[in-house]
């Protein structure tokens, strides 16, 4: 199985403009993740429609490709990549790592890990999960919870607490049951992710602003794997300042 690591970067963000090109202790916030994600694969690129952010990673000797600045998704933007990348290079791979570019702290073994549910030949979409430690996680609409079944496929995704415990008193849901959040990293076998960019957004997506749930209306089964790593996304210059101070 031949895998890539594909990591989409916009420059424009309403809260963060640049951010991809944010110094962190004097490298910028893609080289942190490109650097992190190249220590679990060989093939890694980043994925832009932005000069300035493609002649930073040929700058410190990345892997980059220019895609449409017209995609509504880093998944459209995905797919654009792995046909570019096709194409120039000799190699073919079957799963494509979707890794966020705004997570310069990435685990190399999260990426392992996620890998291992393609040891499943039916696996064609896989995600991370992971367990619920406090109690106020459960309850924060911007940390997507998730539920999978025991053959760990993903039944649904939500804002909202799922499942909802009974005659329980909130303080201690954590305490009487496993919830997991979701990490947002994906990997998908190619021609799978190619169909993905088909399909119009769905109901359930639209409700709960979580691309995701229009793969699974379509009925496609998102394998998870279980992380124990916490991850530290950046969507503000404020958000930056903490996890640097951590």
């Amino acid at each position: 199985m031949n895998y890539v690591g594909i990591i989409p970067a916009r420059y424009a963000s309403t809260r963060f403009p640049g951010k991809p090109l944010a110094d962190i202790n004097g490298k910028s916030m893609i080289q942190r993740v490109y650097e992190q994600a190249s220590k679990a694969l060989i093939y890694v690129y980043v994925a832009t429609d932005d000069k300035r952010i493609a002649d930073e990673v040929t700058g410190f000797g990345g892997n980059v490709v220019i895609t449409s600045d017209k995609h509504q998704s880093g998944t459209d933007r995905l797919a654009e990549a792995i046909d570019i990348i096709h194409k120039s290079h000799t190699e073919k791979f079957d799963v494509v790592i979707n890794i966020q570019g705004d997570e310069p702290f990435i685990q190399p073994q999260q990426i392992k890990e996620i890998q291992t549910c393609f040891d499943n030949p039916l696996t064609k979409i896989a995600t991370l999960v992971k367990k619920i430690e406090n109690n106020d996680d459960i309850f924060d609409i911007n940390k997507p919870k998730v539920v999978f079944n025991k053959k760990m496929q993903a039944i649904y995704f939500s804002r909202s607490p799922i499942p909802f415990l009974r005659n329980t008193e909130k303080e201690k849901w954590h305490l009487k049951h496993d919830f997991y959040k979701h990490i947002g990293m994906y990997a998908y076998k190619v021609k799978t992710l190619q169909e993905l960019t088909e399909l119009d957004q769905s109901p359930l997506e639209l409700a709960e602003s979580l691309e995701q749930l229009r793969w699974i209306e379509n009925g496609y089964a998102i394998y998870v794997a279980i992380t124990k790593f916490e991850t530290f996304g950046v969507d503000t210059p404020k958000d930056l300042e903490k996890i640097l101070k951590k």
